[in-house]
């Protein structure tokens, strides 16, 4: 299965900068207890968990997933211990 005969540069996108709003209107995968406290609490590192089907076909993709996930978790996670103090 490859990513870009399902997908679009618009869905990778939204992926990428909207992943709670991107995943909860337009994935077709039915979201298990596990999913939905990943969708709460860390959506990026979900979608990352969902790119590891592509590995096969785009390991640059899944590999770009991971680290926006890393990434993405850890700034959030900075903004929401500075906006504390």
């Amino acid at each position: 299965m490859n990513f870009w005969d399902y997908h679009g540069i618009a869905f990778l996108l939204g992926l990428t900068l909207f992943p709670r709003i991107t995943t909860l209107f337009f994935m077709a995968t039915p979201f298990g207890f596990l999913a939905w406290l990943g969708w709460v609490f860390t959506p990026h590192l979900l979608v990352a968990f969902y790119s590891l089907q592509y590995w096969d076909q785009n390991p640059f993709l899944v590999v770009m997933a991971w680290i926006i996930a890393l990434c993405g978790t850890a700034g959030e996670a900075k903004v929401a211990n500075n906006s504390r103090h």
